[in-house]
């Protein structure tokens, strides 16, 4: 049985390219690792995330090639470790982007939080139990 070795990316489509690398750059300090066009006419960005080999792909599509982007409440989020979620909070709201729900503890003893990510998306943000 053939099995892969290793998630090198995920990909989201998104209607303003420029507003959501703002957001995942600001908000959250991510990296714009790359960017370039497709062959077929989509601007692509890759974002580096700190600690970890997995790239997020930011895709917009050129206009009117395909219907724009409308994300369903809880239909998927990416999460993010934090070391101080409060000060990480404070932070990014003192930027304009407030936590939409949280912060809230875990049964495990991590603390949870989430940002709306522009397009609907969620982000998570997690403090990890010092336990």
């Amino acid at each position: 049985m053939p099995i892969v070795t290793k998630l090198l990316h995920t990909r989201m489509r998104v209607n303003d390219l420029d507003a959501t690398v703002k957001f995942y750059t600001e908000a959250l300090g991510l990296s714009v690792s790359r960017s370039h066009t497709s062959p077929r006419g989509a601007r692509l960005v890759f974002l580096a995330t700190p600690n970890s080999d997995e790239e997020i792909e930011l895709c917009q599509m050129p206009a009117g090639a395909s219907p724009s982007v409308q994300v369903q409440p809880d239909l998927m989020h990416l999460a993010f470790e934090v070391e101080n979620l409060e000060k990480f909070a404070a932070e990014a709201a003192a930027k304009g982007y407030p936590l939409s729900d949280g912060p809230t503890t875990t049964s495990s003893g991590s603390v949870i939080a989430f940002l709306d990510a522009p397009e609907g998306y969620e982000v998570e943000l997690i403090q990890r139990s010092k336990q």
